[in-house]
């Protein structure tokens, strides 16, 4: 690959350019195509709160579209090297500050960046997207507010709900998660003994991560969020093979899993992604677990929980501590900026594949394919043969474009 780095200096409001920000973006190119005018290709990446993939090879996905394409890998804004928002930033702001602030970093000022990238650096030509889970939900608010930049979308695993309902995701996805509960430990059966002795052991409050947080039954719970994905009933198993005694190489794995020190705005925003039109989110996910008991920390089975983010993380968790006050505010917020142009997306002219994982534990499919059903030009490819994180197989990106191939390829021109 022959790399080249972009960086460009846009709004934090891009309805008032008084204060400014840095957007990263990575250009990819087979060298031996370096001189042609090669259609574009920007990926989206997965969140919220993600930043681009740092290629080490041309392995799946990225060695198919390289054949065909210059690759441009962004830095969401708060992110990698776009103005990241972490720990540090958020100290230094308080609640009122620290919740405007964050809402500037959803998914209207993330597709507002990637056009002025595409513009000013990439020439101003339509490009086609590849969206990874939250990149759906990115690529949607792109068709809803600037299709004219678009060739054609690519979507795995992440078509979200026009009407987006917090509340509603989590009612459908609880059960998703129990139903993966049962599969771990169909496979696993001992491990059923292994969590109730760790969770018994916990419930003490006494035995600390190597940060210095303690380690509670709930944040131990929240390892499930990689049932989601290949191979997580395995990598949950061989943690759970070296728990005995609570050593400590288990506890520096525990605390890399869920520290969120890498990534702490997909817990900042998990649930402020929902919000669009009136309405708060309103810390759902919790409300919600009350009504499933199996969840609770005492029950046995030990069930781990998915990608629910929850009050007490921002207050047991050192790197999300500093986000509390304005995540907060952020749940009670009722007043967000709509997403979504349901007129827009109904006469949608630019062609959309989309992978639905018909067991995908993050992003329900039936939510999806209702999506799909009132998007115009979009073709959905439901299978169950992979989890949420299915875009590593290079089967799934060839099948998308191979989808908007066979039915007449992308639009072109500028």
């Amino acid at each position: 690959m022959r790399v080249r780095d972009h960086v460009e200096r846009v709004p934090l409001d891009w309805s008032d350019p008084a204060v400014t920000i840095t957007v990263f973006a990575r250009e990819l190119v087979d060298p031996a195509r370096d001189r042609e005018d090669l259609p574009c290709l920007l990926y989206l990446q997965g969140g919220p709160g993600g930043k681009g993939p740092r290629p080490v090879g041309t392995s799946g996905w990225l060695g198919a579209a390289l054949a065909a394409y210059r690759v441009i890998l962004l830095d969401q804004r708060g992110t990698g090297r776009s103005s990241r928002i972490d720990g540090r930033v958020m100290a230094a702001l308080g609640p009122e500050e620290g919740a405007g602030y964050l809402a500037r970093f959803r998914a209207d000022s993330i597709v507002a960046d990637a056009e002025h990238l595409r513009r000013t650096v990439f020439g101003g030509g339509r490009w086609s997207t590849l969206g990874q889970s939250y990149g759906g939900f990115l690529t949607l608010t792109y068709l809803s507010r600037a299709p004219e930049g678009l060739s054609a979308c690519y979507v795995a695993g992440g078509l979200p709900a026009l009407e987006p309902d917090a509340g509603e995701v989590y009612r459908r996805t609880y059960p998703r998660v129990a139903a993966k509960n049962a599969e771990f430990y169909r496979r696993y059966p001992h491990h059923a003994e292994t969590a109730a002795r760790l969770a018994d052991r916990l419930a003490a409050g006494d035995v600390l991560l190597p940060d210095g947080d303690i380690l509670t039954v709930r944040r131990l719970q929240s390892l499930g969020i990689d049932f989601g994905m290949k191979p997580g009933y395995e990598r949950m198993h061989w943690l759970l093979d070296e728990a005995e005694g609570l050593p400590e190489t288990f506890l520096h794995q525990v605390l890399a899993r869920s520290s969120y020190a890498d990534n702490p705005l997909f817990a900042a925003l998990q649930e402020s992604i929902y919000g669009s039109g009136p309405g708060a989110t309103a810390w759902a996910a919790q409300r919600e677990q009350a009504r499933h008991p199996a969840f609770a920390e005492d029950a046995r089975p030990l069930l781990f929980t998915g990608e629910m983010i929850y009050p007490w993380m921002f207050e047991e968790i050192r790197a999300l501590r500093p986000f509390r006050a304005a995540v907060d505010l952020l749940a009670e917020r009722a007043d967000w900026p709509p997403l979504y142009d349901l007129d827009r997306l109904a006469a949608n002219e630019v062609p959309v594949a989309a992978a639905v994982y018909f067991d995908d534990m993050y992003v329900d499919s039936g939510l999806q394919l209702d999506t799909a059903a009132r998007v115009g030009n979009t073709q959905a490819w439901v299978t169950n043969e992979y989890e949420h994180d299915g875009i590593g197989e290079e089967r799934v990106f060839a099948r998308l474009t191979g989808l908007v191939r066979d039915t007449g390829g992308g639009i072109t021109g500028e």
